[in-house]
């Protein structure tokens, strides 16, 4: 199999791979909601959603971005696969985890009370906010576990170590929720967190470092650059919550509680359950990026496969969320969030461009290019916040989806101008061949919903769904030879 062949299959294999993952994790999670559901109600699952927002907010800030900065700087330095060529970063990397997690850790202590009564109004919550703020260290260590193994590319004990450590968590928490219902929250948070840090700990030990002793100026030296980046990734994460905030606000006062509720639902949603297969497909997909950020040429083929890969994935996806919108709405949510459906319908479309231009996003990071990243991130959150009101302002719900949609155009056509201009990067013909008719397919479905006819609607979704499946088996075929793949499957399986 050729070099091309053997990289486009490990994409779709790394994918696989952490999507089966991420979807244990959310039987898991949903698991847990049901546990608290069930056991300590309503007032306990509002209670447990704002202790664990606060404690997110306080290490999204305090901690420095390094979980993104520090995958990048141990696969930059990570060459032919000789661990004597990070032993200084891994040990930098993790000292770094530890001094950020004392300083949440503290931080919280310090500001307790102030943190009970800013979530809950009283300061009735002032020891849960002490108690939890050991999760910060705890997550902080964990992040610096799973960065090296992320950054090392060591994709099965990453895996191992996501899916355990959440799994034990779980499996710890219930009898705390069965036995002391609503006094359990606090416990099973912490229990939860450092489950996952032994986890991360015990698969990171299964590699072996050469032992390095660090002095106070080699962490200042070698982690002055995981910072810079890293506190410019937090910015623009920071961006993007107050950007949310403010068209939430915006909506609040001109729809109401309700439309801002309905908001959430369809972002929710589009980002968390259809946005996730970014997640997955970026675990391998920027450690690689990384370990090749010296070298344009191979920065393009890179992006150009895991782009390929992203819309081939991404259409039949996208196609059968259209088929199916009303039945996932109603199962995830209830019947009466049938509103948001011309919402959603329009944002997945969105899904196509921003499976492209997030690929191309992942440029700048690895790069390491801190003064464009943030000069985009500060550009695209106005541009967001902006078409977000005037799609709200003229055509409510819908307009929200619609300008989700325009923004992602924007997206794309903005980051391939930076990109090619920066370092060179272009598409050749034959990706955007293949790319409108993912387009064409996605339009196409997404005009179905408007024939009235029912029969014939749903007869010519169902043959859609065929031609995008056939057309992206047809399509990895010619880059992978799936039917070797498969074959040898079934030959290892009668063996």
């Amino acid at each position: 199999m050729s070099e091309s062949k053997s990289s486009y299959l490990e994409i779709v294999k790394t994918t696989s791979l952490f999507g089966g993952v991420q979807f244990f994790n959310i039987i898991i999670s949903i698991i847990r909601t049901k546990l608290i559901a069930v056991f300590i109600g309503p007032a306990g699952m509002g209670i447990i959603s704002l202790l664990n927002a606060s404690v997110a907010m306080i290490s999204g800030i305090t901690g420095l971005g390094i979980e993104t900065s520090a995958i990048k700087h141990v696969s930059g330095n990570y060459k032919n696969e000789d661990l004597n060529t990070v032993s200084t970063i891994v040990a930098v990397v993790k000292k770094l985890a530890l001094l950020t997690g004392i300083f949440g850790t503290l931080l919280t202590i310090i500001f307790s009370g102030w943190l009970s009564t800013l979530t809950f109004g009283n300061s009735n919550h002032t020891y849960s906010f002490v108690f939890l703020s050991i999760t910060l260290l705890f997550r902080q260590l964990m992040i610096g576990e799973l960065a090296v193994l992320q950054g090392l590319r060591q994709m099965k004990l990453l895996a191992k170590a996501n899916f355990y450590g959440n799994l034990f968590g779980l499996l710890f928490s219930i009898p705390l929720y069965v036995f002391y219902r609503i006094d359990a929250i606090v416990p099973t948070i912490i229990i939860a967190s450092l489950s996952s840090l032994l986890f991360s700990g015990f698969y990171s030990k299964k590699i072996k470092f050469k032992k390095i002793t660090l002095s106070n100026k080699q962490v200042t030296t070698e982690g002055k650059s995981i910072i810079r980046l890293g506190i410019m990734l937090t910015l623009s994460g920071l961006l993007t919550l107050l950007s949310t905030y403010l068209i939430q606000l915006y909506i609040g006062k001109n729809g109401g509680l309700v439309e801002v509720g309905y908001f959430n639902a369809g972002f929710t949603l589009l980002n968390s359950y259809v946005g996730i297969i970014f997640t997955v497909m970026s675990t391998d997909y920027f450690p690689k990026l990384a370990s090749i950020n010296d070298d344009n040429e191979k920065i393009r083929v890179s992006v150009v496969q895991q782009s390929f890969i992203s819309i081939l994935i991404i259409t039949p996806i996208i196609i059968l969320f259209l088929a199916m919108i009303p039945l996932i709405i109603k199962i995830i949510y209830t019947p009466a969030f049938i509103s948001i459906i011309p919402m959603v319908s329009f944002g997945i479309l969105a899904m196509l461009f921003r499976a492209v231009s997030w690929s191309m996003g992942y440029i700048l990071i690895a790069k390491g290019d801190s003064k464009m990243f943030m000069k985009t991130a500060i550009g695209f959150n106005i541009l967001s916040l902006i078409l977000n009101i005037l799609g709200y302002n003229y055509y409510g719900l819908e307009g929200l989806g619609f300008s989700f949609l325009v923004y992602y155009l924007f997206h794309f056509f903005v980051l391939k101008m930076i990109t090619k201009k920066r370092y060179n990067f272009y598409f050749k013909s034959d990706f955007y061949q293949i790319y409108l008719s993912c387009i064409l397919m996605c339009m196409t479905m997404f005009l179905f919903r408007y024939i009235p006819n029912p029969i014939i609607k749903y007869s010519l979704m169902i043959v859609m769904v065929v031609v995008s499946f056939a057309f992206v088996l047809f399509q990895m075929n010619k880059k992978m030879e799936l039917k070797e793949l498969f074959n040898s499957i079934i030959r290892k399986k009668n063996d």
